[in-house]
């Protein structure tokens, strides 16, 4: 199947859904916001010289981590849920998601220090920090279906990241494609944040949930993506 009709399938299945995407998503990315927010914030007004990294701040940071996991695995069962005729109410689908929070926990921790190294290590050359971001991006597309592997597959952090490694090779230009979708989000949504501080910190913390929400539209995608791929698998 080609990128432009994963991505036309996904956008469709994104406004037939979008009710249910809000109730089960929103809430959560409401409280991920909050978080970020009030890091931001701490980070604005520590002393560059002497910053301090207090209990609080790891208990944020930590809580931001399971938040995020929450969201991603509900997200995820909810779309297996879907394609296979299934309708949960949103707090069921939460509830079912809570097993996986640790194996996606380990799979995030394992996935980001594999993508954040090359970057770290050609940091220390100079201009040639640039080679270890496009390194960087091009194992992110790589490592983009460990989720998928996880819940919806059942492996074990180490299994998932494998597997989601091997099953990308032959799908690497069309997950670049889909998530370099995150680009111009992040710009739009970084630009459209700015402005709405002027309004204060309600309307900014709208925006900025309505943006990340928006943004779980290159996470259907992929997951288009992925059952396309695992289907012809199968058949083949």
């Amino acid at each position: 199947m080609s990128l432009s009709a994963i991505l036309t399938e996904a956008y469709n299945f994104f406004r037939n859904h979008v009710s249910q995407l809000a109730a089960l998503t929103l809430p959560l990315l409401l409280i991920q916001v909050v978080i970020q927010l009030w890091l931001g914030q701490e980070m604005l007004q520590a002393d560059l010289e002497n910053p301090v990294f207090g209990p609080i701040h790891g208990a944020a940071m930590m809580a931001l981590l399971v938040t995020f996991s929450i969201l991603i695995a509900a997200l995820t069962l909810y779309l297996q849920l879907r394609s296979e005729g299934h309708d949960l109410k949103p707090l069921a689908i939460i509830k079912a998601s809570f097993p996986f929070v640790p194996p996606l926990l380990l799979a995030g921790v394992f996935s980001g220090l594999a993508i954040l190294a090359p970057v770290m290590l050609f940091a220390a050359f100079g201009p040639f920090w640039i080679i270890g971001l496009v390194v960087s991006f091009y194992l992110f597309s790589r490592l983009a279906y460990v989720n998928f592997m996880v819940v919806v597959e059942r492996l074990t952090p180490l299994q998932a990241i494998k597997t989601s490694f091997v099953f990308s090779g032959p799908l690497v230009l069309k997950t670049i494609a889909v998530i370099s979708l995150y680009i111009p989000l992040s710009l739009v949504g970084g630009a459209v944040a700015g402005l709405a501080k002027a309004g204060g910190l309600p309307v900014q913390l709208i925006i900025e949930v309505g943006v990340a929400f928006l943004g779980l539209f290159v996470n259907v995608a992929l997951y288009r993506l992925y059952m396309v791929a695992r289907t012809t698998d199968k058949t083949e």
